[in-house]
């Protein structure tokens, strides 16, 4: 609804309706009427709350057993009702004290006969998934969190991650204090049954690709599984050193043997796109492919750009199931990614990482030795714009800002940049999208489902 509100909004101007066009643009989100992107997707930002997925919404996956919230922030909350209806359990604990508040106030408001909330079993240890734990506590101090016995090693992690990533992505209330003061009650070091209220709820470690304190949870009865992040595109946070293809290919394997109905991730878009056993079962053989042709390029001394640009597509994709066309397609560039920086020394075979330039340096080479003026970069800005090569131009940008930072025909052209690639990103990259929107200054607010 966000680009219907504001042609709207444009349509009514035009007839000289300014206080409804005012309407139209204040309900699209965008700032004025001159807007040259379409932003159609459902990502948002927000200074102070970083980015949502999609639109808030509250669903029933299984009718008054478990439910799923939307939109409420960086990751979904999922609540499970036992079988004998006397306790609620959570899968995961949200990204921040005052988002997880949000999100548990409004299913109470949904649903407000539910039971007390008692225990609360962690899928793995990151930013987003432990973050508000605190605020469960506050609800029920006897509450019980369940976590891998090794998660104080990938919270270790998160804590050495460069703090500019955690405030684009969760926004600036999150503090690393709620991720750094998490402590579970139970610790899960190998394959466990227990029962809550009745409910067999089965704790699967696994590998997982993401992190190494993954942990599957599997409600037989009602044929669900909660799998957190395991099969995040990114193999892993890309700003941290994490990540195994090959423990991503293992846990597959889980999941097609207990073959649930309901497969629920962490976030909307990975449920969404890999959405049950049989698009994991032709996805994960192309991975595998994809891997062998990766390390044989690397091998061979390939750059990463040219193995990224050979357009990689495995012999049988096209065979198979449509709803695995974009799953790969969406993992294929950074499988590649985290494959090179895993097999890669800090020296590559294009020399790449043989010397240390930094962009002051390449500024001082365009402006002082190949004599580039202000008019002559943002012209040559422009001329890559349209001919769709917004990454070079952001580069051009990037290299050159020191020397042109004060400049307001740069700092429209770099404006200009960023939101191309936010829009070329919008379906198909969050993260790019969520680091763009940082650049560009620009934050799309969040549609509500009814706006």
């Amino acid at each position: 609804m966000r680009e219907a509100y504001y042609d709207l909004g444009k349509l009514v101007l035009a007839r000289g309706e300014r206080t409804k066009a005012q309407d139209y643009l204040r309900r699209s989100g965008y700032k004025d009427f001159n807007s040259p992107v379409t932003l159609i997707g459902a990502f948002s930002e927000d200074v102070a709350s970083g980015h949502t997925f999609a639109a808030r919404r509250i669903a029933e996956v299984v009718p008054g057993r478990v439910y799923v919230l939307t939109g409420l922030e960086f990751t979904e909350y999922y609540f499970v009702v036992s079988d004998d209806g006397r306790e609620l359990i959570g899968i995961d604990a949200g990204t921040r004290p005052d988002s997880a508040k949000t999100a548990y106030e409004a299913l109470r408001a949904y649903a407000p006969g539910l039971p007390p909330l008692t225990t609360i079993f962690i899928t793995h240890s990151h930013w987003d998934h432990i973050g508000g734990h605190a605020y469960f506590r506050s609800v029920n101090p006897r509450l019980r969190f369940y976590a891998r016995s090794n998660y104080q090693g990938e919270i270790a992690l998160d804590l050495a991650v460069p703090d500019t990533f955690a405030k684009y992505f969760f926004g600036e209330r999150f503090s690393l204090d709620d991720v750094r003061s998490f402590k579970p009650d139970v610790t899960i070091d190998r394959q466990t049954e227990v029962k809550i209220g009745g409910t067999r709820i089965e704790l699967i470690p696994v590998q997982g690709g993401e992190t190494r304190d993954g942990m599957f949870i599997h409600l037989p009865d009602l044929s669900v599984m909660f799998v957190g992040d395991f099969i995040m595109p990114y193999l892993g946070a890309p700003f941290a050193p994490e990540g195994d293809l090959q423990g991503l290919l293992d846990a597959i394997d889980v999941v097609v043997q207990r073959n649930p109905k309901h497969l629920l991730h962490g976030h909307e878009p990975l449920t969404r796109n890999f959405s049950s056993p049989a698009i994991l079962t032709q996805l994960k053989q192309d991975l595998g492919w994809l891997r062998g042709q990766v390390l044989a390029a690397i091998r061979h001394g390939d750059a990463r750009a040219s193995i990224q640009q050979a357009n990689l597509i495995p012999p049988d994709l096209l065979h198979g199931h449509p709803d695995v066309y974009l799953p790969y397609f969406v993992m294929r560039e950074h499988v590649i990614d985290r494959l090179f920086d895993q097999n890669v020394g800090y020296w590559q075979s294009d020399l790449t990482g043989l010397d240390h330039l930094s962009r002051a340096d390449r500024a001082e080479l365009l402006a002082d030795y190949l004599g580039v003026s202000e008019k002559q970069l943002t012209k040559a800005v422009e001329r890559l714009v349209a001919d769709g090569k917004y990454e070079l131009a952001a580069s051009l940008l990037e290299s050159s800002g020191p020397r042109f930072e004060r400049s307001d025909s740069v700092a429209k052209a770099k404006r200009l940049v960023y939101l191309k690639l936010m829009e070329k990103n919008q379906n198909t990259d969050p993260f790019k999208f969520i680091l763009y929107s940082a650049k560009s200054g620009e934050q799309p607010p969040q549609m509500s489902r009814g706006n």
